[in-house]
């Protein structure tokens, strides 16, 4: 009987409840759920098997976590009219996961296991950086810095020097990871209006709904003017066209500046090169704020380039790659700095430096609904924004938008 059960719980029952340990902080955050108790919980199970188990078990492990972590990829290739692919995308991420993990399985010692997983922090595949195993501690009792996980890999991994109740003694460790509280960082003296919006990517490029996207977008405004704010932030493309070829919207816009400050995530043309960009708009004057790292596969693909055009032709419909701005942009508002993030910078670390202290993004997660993309999106954000004592105001189309510190 043994010898029969033994392979379905190394090669189906384990590698499954691994993975659903290792990602049951994003369902409960999704499900409003989250409790410090149980992410501490299942975050420390799920790394203990990951250096504990049987060789076989990781790599299939690896597989389930790429799929309950990222099948939601795979969703905005429907609006290129490759709808057929959405779960081929969802197989690919379970399979890159697979190796990526499943190089702890080149060893089945615990501590080199530990190693190999502290440096897996480090590599991102295809430059993309959502896979943080740190992430699962987010919002736990343990802390999350690269210090702290390292401790906690190591008291996890040390259990195999020990035998039977002794094997409780290096968890003691763990308490040298445990979260300590920082002073945070004040909330601006100036009253921010982030507008929230739900408009499904079927419908927000067409021309047709045009004409209804602006009205609400100026409702939205003149709303914050009405209220008394300072400052209101629309999504990402919440004006689905290149601001700088339609004059007549910009002096709109650069009118009503005169009362607030306006930040709009919009596109912007420049030399025949595309940017997807923030404008700026404060007492008449504009600010141009373009994207300095841009989402693999969505805005960039990360191949060499003999197979970057094909793709692009072939899959994308010739579609061009956007370009980039060489540095993040800054900007006042009554005084107050700020770092302009236009969505997936808001989840890099380069937009995160010593002198940022605000930071205003902009998203578009209707390309992925109805997912948990919003949900990592913003357990990405707040892992940063705590990690950097930084304030994110993000204002979001399709979920996620919030403060978040």
């Amino acid at each position: 009987m043994k010898y029969r059960t033994a392979p379905i719980i190394e090669l189906v029952l384990a590698p499954l409840l691994i993975a659903l340990f290792f990602s049951a902080f994003i369902y409960w955050e999704h499900f409003d759920l989250t409790s410090k108790a149980l992410n501490t919980f299942s975050g420390l199970i799920a790394l203990y098997a990951l250096l504990h188990a049987p060789k076989r078990t990781l790599i299939i492990s690896g597989f389930w976590i790429g799929l309950l972590w990222c099948y939601w990829i795979g969703f905005s290739f429907q609006y290129y009219g490759l709808g057929w692919a959405t779960w081929l995308v969802a197989l690919g991420f379970g399979i890159v996961y697979a190796l990526y993990y499943g190089t702890m399985a080149l060893t089945a010692h615990p501590l080199i296991r530990a190693i190999i997983l502290f440096g897996l922090t480090y590599v991102w595949p295809m430059d993309f950086n959502w896979m943080q195993p740190e992430l699962i501690f987010v919002e736990s009792y343990m802390g999350f810095t690269k210090w702290q996980f390292a401790l906690i890999l190591f008291s996890l991994a040390s259990t195999v020097w020990f035998e039977r109740w002794k094997k409780l003694l290096p968890l003691i460790l763990l308490l040298g990871a445990v979260q300590t509280t920082h002073p945070a960082t004040p909330l601006p003296e100036i009253k921010i209006k982030l507008v929230s919006t739900d408009i499904s990517q079927d419908f927000k490029w067409q021309g047709e709904r045009l004409e209804q996207t602006l009205q609400e977008n100026f409702n939205a405004i003149d709303d914050a003017i009405v209220q008394g704010y300072d400052l209101v932030v629309l999504p990402e493309s919440a004006f689905p066209l290149y601001m700088n070829e339609h004059t007549a919207i910009a002096e709109a816009l650069a009118k009503r500046s005169l009362h607030i400050a306006i930040l709009t995530g919009t596109l912007h043309k420049e030399n025949n090169l595309n940017y997807n960009v923030s404008y700026l708009f404060d007492q008449g004057n504009v600010t141009v704020a373009k994207k300095t790292i841009l989402v693999p596969f969505g805005e960039y693909i990360p191949l060499p380039e003999f197979l970057r055009g094909w793709v692009n032709r072939e899959i994308f419909g010739g579609g061009a790659d956007f370009v980039t701005a060489r540095a993040p942009t800054d900007f006042k508002i009554k005084g107050v700095s700020f770092r302009n993030a236009v969505c997936y910078e808001a989840t890099r670390e380069e937009l995160y430096t010593p002198e940022v202290r605000y930071m205003i993004a902009v998203s578009n997660n209707g390309w992925f609904k109805p997912s948990i993309e919003p949900t990592v999106q913003n357990l990405l954000i707040r892992f940063y924004a705590r990690k950097n004592n930084t304030i994110v105001f993000h204002s979001a189309n399709g979920g996620g938008s919030g403060i978040v510190y």
